[in-house]
Protein backbone atom coordinates (compact mmCIF):
# COMPACT_ATOMS: atom_id res chain seq x y z
CA UNK A 1 0.00 0.00 0.00
CA UNK A 2 1.42 3.60 -0.93
CA UNK A 3 0.80 6.65 0.63
CA UNK A 4 -1.81 8.65 -0.01
CA UNK A 5 0.29 11.16 -1.54
CA UNK A 6 2.06 8.82 -3.82
CA UNK A 7 -1.27 7.64 -5.15
CA UNK A 8 -2.56 11.06 -5.67
CA UNK A 9 0.45 11.94 -7.64
CA UNK A 10 0.48 8.61 -9.77
CA UNK A 11 -3.47 8.57 -10.15
CA UNK A 12 -3.14 10.33 -13.75
CA UNK A 13 -1.56 7.00 -14.68
CA UNK A 14 -2.90 3.80 -15.72
CA UNK A 15 -2.57 1.65 -12.42
CA UNK A 16 -1.13 -2.15 -13.40
CA UNK A 17 -1.52 -3.10 -9.56
CA UNK A 18 1.53 -5.15 -7.60
CA UNK A 19 4.67 -4.82 -8.85
CA UNK A 20 4.27 -8.75 -7.82
CA UNK A 21 2.83 -9.43 -11.50
CA UNK A 22 5.95 -8.02 -13.04
CA UNK A 23 8.37 -10.59 -11.44
CA UNK A 24 9.59 -12.59 -14.33
CA UNK A 25 10.17 -9.55 -16.47
CA UNK A 26 11.93 -7.69 -13.87
CA UNK A 27 14.38 -10.35 -13.10
CA UNK A 28 15.02 -10.31 -16.72
CA UNK A 29 16.01 -6.87 -16.47
CA UNK A 30 18.28 -6.39 -13.39
CA UNK A 31 20.85 -9.55 -14.52
CA UNK A 32 22.03 -6.81 -16.78
CA UNK A 33 21.69 -4.12 -14.19
CA UNK A 34 24.67 -3.66 -11.32
CA UNK A 35 22.29 -1.79 -8.99
CA UNK A 36 20.15 -5.34 -8.69
CA UNK A 37 23.25 -7.88 -9.11
CA UNK A 38 23.45 -9.26 -5.91
CA UNK A 39 19.35 -9.75 -5.65
CA UNK A 40 18.35 -13.44 -5.96
CA UNK A 41 15.06 -13.91 -7.15
CA UNK A 42 13.26 -14.53 -3.54
CA UNK A 43 14.66 -10.45 -3.06
CA UNK A 44 12.99 -9.17 -6.01
CA UNK A 45 9.88 -11.06 -4.81
CA UNK A 46 9.73 -9.55 -1.79
CA UNK A 47 10.74 -5.77 -3.27
CA UNK A 48 7.64 -6.14 -5.58
CA UNK A 49 5.13 -7.10 -3.10
CA UNK A 50 6.14 -3.34 -1.67
CA UNK A 51 5.92 -1.58 -4.75
CA UNK A 52 3.14 -0.80 -7.79
CA UNK A 53 3.18 -0.48 -11.54
CA UNK A 54 1.69 2.24 -13.61
CA UNK A 55 1.69 2.61 -17.36
CA UNK A 56 2.27 6.30 -19.03
CA UNK A 57 1.53 6.49 -22.30
CA UNK A 58 4.03 8.69 -24.66
CA UNK A 59 4.56 12.26 -23.43
CA UNK A 60 3.44 12.04 -20.62
CA UNK A 61 5.99 14.30 -17.44
CA UNK A 62 5.52 11.34 -14.73
CA UNK A 63 8.33 13.34 -12.29
CA UNK A 64 8.43 17.18 -12.07
CA UNK A 65 11.10 19.01 -11.46
CA UNK A 66 10.78 21.51 -7.63
CA UNK A 67 7.50 18.74 -6.81
CA UNK A 68 7.70 17.80 -3.36
CA UNK A 69 7.00 13.81 -3.28
CA UNK A 70 9.18 10.90 -1.72
CA UNK A 71 9.12 7.75 -4.31
CA UNK A 72 11.48 6.39 -6.79
CA UNK A 73 11.14 4.56 -10.33
CA UNK A 74 12.21 1.66 -11.49
CA UNK A 75 11.67 1.39 -15.48
CA UNK A 76 10.61 -1.82 -16.50
CA UNK A 77 9.29 -1.22 -20.03
CA UNK A 78 9.44 2.02 -22.35
CA UNK A 79 12.22 5.23 -22.65
CA UNK A 80 12.38 8.24 -20.33
CA UNK A 81 13.99 11.53 -20.56
CA UNK A 82 15.35 13.61 -18.14
CA UNK A 83 15.17 17.05 -18.43
CA UNK A 84 16.64 19.95 -15.87
CA UNK A 85 15.28 23.45 -16.23
CA UNK A 86 18.95 25.87 -17.02
CA UNK A 87 19.48 29.41 -16.06
CA UNK A 88 17.02 30.77 -18.45
CA UNK A 89 14.03 28.19 -17.71
CA UNK A 90 14.43 26.02 -21.07
CA UNK A 91 14.52 22.19 -20.46
CA UNK A 92 17.85 20.73 -20.88
CA UNK A 93 18.20 16.73 -21.52
CA UNK A 94 20.88 15.34 -18.97
CA UNK A 95 19.77 11.78 -20.85
CA UNK A 96 17.37 9.17 -20.85
CA UNK A 97 16.97 6.07 -19.13
CA UNK A 98 15.51 2.57 -20.38
CA UNK A 99 14.35 -0.47 -18.66
CA UNK A 100 16.65 -1.95 -15.68
CA UNK A 101 16.95 2.02 -14.11
CA UNK A 102 15.79 3.38 -11.73
CA UNK A 103 14.55 7.40 -11.32
CA UNK A 104 14.15 9.57 -7.83
CA UNK A 105 15.91 7.42 -5.45
CA UNK A 106 17.40 11.60 -4.05
CA UNK A 107 13.62 12.12 -3.38
CA UNK A 108 13.21 8.89 -2.16
CA UNK A 109 16.15 8.85 0.62
CA UNK A 110 15.57 12.50 1.43
CA UNK A 111 12.41 13.69 0.82
CA UNK A 112 13.21 17.18 -1.22
CA UNK A 113 11.60 18.62 -4.16
CA UNK A 114 12.45 16.94 -7.34
CA UNK A 115 16.12 17.82 -8.90
CA UNK A 116 14.70 17.11 -12.71
CA UNK A 117 11.91 16.13 -14.54
CA UNK A 118 11.35 12.98 -16.38
CA UNK A 119 9.31 12.78 -19.69
CA UNK A 120 8.02 9.36 -21.20
CA UNK A 121 9.12 9.28 -25.06
CA UNK A 122 7.08 5.98 -25.77
CA UNK A 123 4.49 4.44 -23.65
CA UNK A 124 6.31 3.35 -20.40
CA UNK A 125 5.78 0.47 -17.32
CA UNK A 126 7.46 1.13 -14.03
CA UNK A 127 7.10 0.26 -10.75
CA UNK A 128 7.28 2.28 -7.77
CA UNK A 129 8.77 3.02 -4.41
CA UNK A 130 7.57 5.68 -1.66
CA UNK A 131 9.50 5.71 1.58
CA UNK A 132 6.95 4.99 3.40
CA UNK A 133 6.51 1.48 1.64
CA UNK A 134 10.51 1.17 1.88
CA UNK A 135 10.21 1.88 5.95
CA UNK A 136 7.91 -1.12 6.02
CA UNK A 137 10.31 -3.13 4.09
CA UNK A 138 13.17 -2.07 6.26
CA UNK A 139 10.88 -3.42 9.41
CA UNK A 140 9.21 -6.39 8.26
CA UNK A 141 12.11 -7.68 5.69
CA UNK A 142 14.86 -5.85 7.18
CA UNK A 143 17.63 -7.82 4.86
CA UNK A 144 15.85 -6.96 1.57
CA UNK A 145 15.47 -3.60 2.60
CA UNK A 146 18.73 -2.55 4.11
CA UNK A 147 20.20 -4.86 0.70
CA UNK A 148 17.92 -2.06 -1.39
CA UNK A 149 18.99 1.02 1.04
CA UNK A 150 23.17 -0.08 0.25
CA UNK A 151 22.43 -0.32 -3.35
CA UNK A 152 20.55 2.59 -3.92
CA UNK A 153 23.49 4.59 -1.59
CA UNK A 154 26.16 3.13 -3.66
CA UNK A 155 24.08 4.31 -6.73
CA UNK A 156 23.85 7.81 -5.47
CA UNK A 157 27.75 7.57 -4.35
CA UNK A 158 28.65 6.66 -7.93
CA UNK A 159 27.06 9.72 -9.59
CA UNK A 160 28.08 12.30 -7.21
CA UNK A 161 31.63 10.99 -8.25
CA UNK A 162 30.89 10.94 -11.89
CA UNK A 163 29.21 14.63 -11.06
CA UNK A 164 32.40 15.70 -9.47
CA UNK A 165 34.47 14.60 -12.11
CA UNK A 166 32.90 16.24 -14.61
CA UNK A 167 32.78 19.66 -12.46
CA UNK A 168 36.05 19.21 -12.43
CA UNK A 169 36.75 18.93 -16.07
CA UNK A 170 34.31 21.92 -16.14
CA UNK A 171 36.41 24.23 -14.05
CA UNK A 172 39.77 23.02 -15.75
CA UNK A 173 38.41 24.20 -19.40
CA UNK A 174 37.67 27.47 -17.75
CA UNK A 175 41.35 27.80 -16.12
CA UNK A 176 42.65 26.87 -19.62
CA UNK A 177 40.09 29.37 -21.68
CA UNK A 178 41.04 32.20 -18.96
CA UNK A 179 45.11 32.05 -19.64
Amino acid sequence: MQNPKTLEQLSVFESLGSAETFVDRILQIVEHISLFEDFERADIEVLARYMNCYRAAAGREIIREGETSDYMLLIIEGSIEILKLDARGLPQSLGVSGPGKTLGEMSLIDGEPRFASCVTLESSVFAVLDREALTRMLTEESRVGVKILVELLTLLNQRLRGLGNELMKCRDNQRLRVR
